[in-house]
């Protein structure tokens, strides 16, 4: 590749790799559940990113029942466990953080997506 290049000194080649480190041109965002698994996934993947110099701009936390205003002790439970996570990404894994609320439909799209709520992750 840099064959073709000779004698254009002034040409500089820009990798794919260039581009993802470049946050003017590219941001990551992570995606997880709000369980222990799916976060400590996407914290191993955070790690491996920034080995590359490659900083995530935000974390979405997907479909979380901390909105859904249940009276079951079982999904309160469940729901205690993932504001546990939700607080563990807002403080120490994430610049941003967003919750997405568990949805029976998912929202698909961009209109569905500009109907979601678009305040951060309060933890």
């Amino acid at each position: 590749m840099l064959r073709d290049f000779k004698g254009a000194a002034s040409t500089r080649v820009v990798t794919p790799l260039m581009r993802l480190q470049d946050p003017d041109y590219t941001r990551i965002v992570l995606v997880t559940l709000p369980e222990t698994t799916p976060v400590s996934e996407a914290a191993a993947l955070q790690e491996d990113l920034k080995r590359a110099r490659i900083e995530p701009f935000a974390w979405v936390v997907n479909r979380s029942l901390a909105t859904s205003g249940t009276t079951s002790p079982v999904l309160a439970a469940r729901i205690a466990g993932e504001m546990q996570q939700v607080r563990r990404v807002a403080s120490s894994l994430a610049q941003r953080t967003f919750v997405v609320p568990w949805r029976q439909e998912p929202p698909v799209g961009i209109q569905a997506l500009g109907q979601l709520d678009e305040k951060p992750a309060s933890a």
